[in-house]
């Protein structure tokens, strides 16, 4: 006898499409989930809490739209605490973080404990340099809440926080032992946001990924229009891209530096600029437009494929050029502070190509400051 279909298409219903890939770090290795309406799903998460004690980080802005619907999904029998920090890049810094590490404390957290990060990037970053360093290094799980974050800040294993002098130069690495993507959140993320996001998603192509850049070339509408299908397809294939670079190279000794591209441009900007002017996305779509004039300059890249890339930045509502308050000398003052600066030589990731990424010291000075000299003109 055929069982009947209602069943079925009732769970189908109350439990969305879930994608899951996995981040390949042997015994370290852990799953990222991408699906709609994941926040709260109850089990999702049980068995990656490590232990009975559970410290949830967030912001001002995060936690009053989703904390409530996160802790209705975990099990009964946990210690749970909370630490709701203010919100903005400018708050990434050791003095912020110091309440993570007193809410610890003051709630007698032992090492068996699991942080769990609900926010975006500088949630995310914070709260895993936190787990990395509480009594020597405790779990933690990422619930990235922007698109910034779900493709690229929550995979990986980077954390840290901010210095006046340089971003991200104080941190550790340390994978998180899962990472929950829920597109559902997407829907309360300011435009500017999701542009931000998007910068992240087309480095992938760029860097190594061509037939995805053209179909983000071919998408780009419809993703800017939050179609929920578009982004979790995006997404995905961002943290697949992202996750076989790290599972090669997690500590950056190699390929995984590819994984910058854009990004010593971008951090210059935000430094210069003072930190949360730019969002770091805008900083990182201004720098890729910037590696792409130096790619030109250098023979690497075509005229038609830096158009496409402009093309393609200003359809994703970023900036294709630097703030215009930086000249030329303060870049490569705050460029020279960066942590791609190797025996005094500073590393660049260029294009050979749309998807032909490179990590290279082998231009001159002279072609550097024309670059910068280009969006001057």
């Amino acid at each position: 006898m055929i069982a009947p279909r209602r069943p079925l298409k009732f769970r189908e219903r109350v439990m969305p499409a879930l994608r899951t890939l996995e981040v390949d770090l042997g015994e370290r290795s852990y799953p990222i989930f991408i699906g709609d309406g994941l926040l709260g799903r109850a089990g999702l998460l049980d068995d990656y809490i490590h232990g009975r004690q559970l410290m949830v980080v967030s912001n001002e802005t995060v936690a009053p739209l989703y904390m409530e619907r996160l802790l209705a999904g975990l099990p009964d029998d946990l210690q749970v605490a909370q630490v709701v920090l203010p919100d903005g890049e400018r708050y990434k810094t050791l003095q912020v973080l110091d309440q993570v590490y007193t809410a610890l404390l003051e709630h007698r957290f032992d090492r068996g404990c699991t942080l769990l990060a609900l926010g975006g990037g500088v949630v995310g970053d914070m709260t895993g340099f936190a787990a990395a360093s509480y009594q020597r290094g405790v779990n933690f799980i990422q619930v990235p809440t922007t698109l910034l974050s779900q493709v690229d800040s929550s995979v990986g294993g980077k954390t840290g926080v901010n210095h006046p002098l340089g971003k991200n130069m104080i941190g550790a690495f340390h994978q998180p032992q899962a990472v929950i993507a829920d597109t559902g959140v997407l829907d309360t993320l300011p435009d500017r946001e999701l542009s931000a996001g998007m910068a992240e998603v087309i480095k992938y192509g760029l860097i190594n990924d061509p037939g995805f850049f053209a179909w983000l070339e071919a998408h780009i509408d419809g993703l800017m229009s939050r179609d929920k299908t578009l982004l979790a397809e995006a997404i995905e294939r961002s943290c697949a891209d992202k996750a076989a670079i790290v599972a090669a190279d997690e500590r950056e000794a190699g390929q995984r530096a590819l994984l910058n591209l854009g990004h010593t441009f971008g951090h210059a900007i935000e430094t210069g600029m003072g930190y949360g002017a730019w969002l770091h996305g805008e900083a990182v779509g201004a720098g890729m437009a910037m590696a792409a004039e130096m790619s030109r300059r250098l023979g690497w890249l075509d005229d038609s494929d830096c158009e496409r890339i402009t093309r393609l930045l200003h359809k994703a509502g970023l900036p294709a050029a630097p703030p215009p308050e930086i000249d030329s000398e303060r870049f490569l003052e705050l460029m020279a502070v960066d942590k791609k600066v190797m025996a005094g030589r500073l590393r660049l990731v260029l294009l050979k190509g749309i998807g032909g990424a490179r990590v290279t010291d082998d231009f001159s000075s002279d072609t550097l400051r024309a670059s910068l000299d280009a969006f001057r003109s």
